[in-house]
């Protein structure tokens, strides 16, 4: 870990604040703001579909200013975004609520890239460590976010308004923090079309990379599902805003506090295979869901869910790096987090919707779907890689 991964780690551990503070209030926010309360995580959904709008955009200013001045317009975008919510609290405006959180999602795309930017930091052979221990930079989100939204909610007059206006402190000390981290010098690349690598459908045809980014996009989207509808399960299980503050922190912890060994296990155990204990991570989490609704039960299963998103985004960054050239990065990067996007954007939205119309049971079960399809799509690589071995 050099000076420059470290002050990534904290980057990456205040991206995570950020991210933190919205999940845990954005829907509580849009449920006091929203017309219908089916709506209420629209605000939710609004941070993904801007981050999914975004995608683009940031990589041709990551391919074309570099890192850092990429990553400093996105907390530029933060800074704003966040008053712009505040402003919304204090107006009582659902809409420009939403649209604020769309606007955020460009910072939001900007973090994503993060890990990739570890890999950059540090030498070949320290690349899956580095994603890894940047990853678990993430640890300061987990204890900070759930804190700063929990005593700064009724910091001023309208509910949450001040935790909006925390976030806005918090993305001026990532600027300072961005500043002094050096990326390495920017490489136009020169001879046409041939340098710039293979199209995005002969990347996803690529094996390794399609089930990369399946495990990222559908890890992210069974975690985000469940994360978001928490707040307000525990609401309607009659348990307060400080409880519910309570399992997210263990939440996040469970998120990133793997992070100082996963990278470890990957090296040890294969990634196939530290992706598969993710998804069985996860099925474990609902079978404790399912299993009741005190407050131990929120807690473990949103801890194990934590955990397994970690083994699964974790793996999938360190098997999409392994499946495409240095040249088509800004693509493969961009298109990963597109997809990861996506698939936030409607659990974003599912989740509001069935849990204040269905239940907590019911999005429990839903989310064995996509659980079971990463796990397919594991286990069809598995074979794939085990018969060309074979073979040769």
């Amino acid at each position: 870990m050099n000076k420059n991964l470290w002050l990534l780690a904290l980057c990456q551990g205040l991206f995570l604040t950020n991210n933190v503070v919205f999940i845990a209030i954005n829907g509580l926010v849009g449920l006091q703001l929203a017309p219908y309360g089916w709506m209420a995580t629209l605000p939710v959904m609004g941070y993904v579909v801007g981050g999914a709008l975004s995608t683009g955009l940031v990589a041709r200013t990551q391919r074309r200013w570099g890192r850092r001045v990429s990553f400093q317009i996105g907390l530029a975008v933060a800074v704003g975004s966040a008053l712009l919510c505040a402003w919304a609290a204090f107006a009582h405006q659902f809409w420009l609520l939403c649209a604020a959180t769309v606007v955020a999602g460009y910072y939001s795309a900007n973090g994503q890239l993060y890990r990739f930017a570890a890999a950059e930091l540090a030498p070949p052979a320290f690349r899956e460590k580095a994603v890894s221990l940047v990853l678990a930079g993430g640890l300061l989100g987990a204890v900070a976010g759930p804190n700063l939204a929990n005593h700064t909610r009724n910091l001023l007059a309208a509910p949450f308004a001040g935790a909006y206006m925390a976030l806005v402190l918090v993305g001026l000390l990532s600027m300072l923090l961005m500043a002094f981290v050096r990326f390495p010098a920017v490489v136009q690349a020169a001879g046409g079309a041939a340098s710039q690598g293979r199209p995005l459908g002969a990347l996803l045809r690529e094996p390794a990379f399609f089930v990369a980014t399946l495990g990222a996009a559908l890890g992210y989207g069974v975690m985000n599902l469940l994360m978001a509808a928490t707040p307000l399960a525990m609401q309607v299980c009659g348990y307060d805003f400080a409880d519910a503050a309570f399992v997210l922190e263990w939440h996040v912890i469970g998120m990133f506090a793997p992070g100082f060994f996963t990278g470890h296990l990957i090296k040890r155990f294969g990634v196939l295979a530290v992706m598969g204990v993710g998804v069985l991570l996860n099925a474990a989490c609902v079978a404790v869901a399912l299993a009741g609704v005190e407050i131990a039960h929120f807690t473990v299963a949103l801890t194990l869910l934590g955990v397994g998103w970690n083994f699964l985004f974790t793996g999938s960054t360190t098997l999409a790096m392994q499946a495409y050239r240095p040249e088509e990065k800004d693509r493969a990067q961009a298109a990963i987090n597109f997809c990861v996007f996506a698939t936030m954007a409607l659990t974003s939205f599912a989740s509001g919707a069935l849990v204040t119309t269905q239940g907590w049971t019911l999005l429990n079960w839903g989310s064995l779907l996509p659980i079971g399809l990463t796990g397919a799509g594991l286990a069809w690589l598995a074979w794939r890689q085990r018969q060309i071995r074979v073979g040769a």
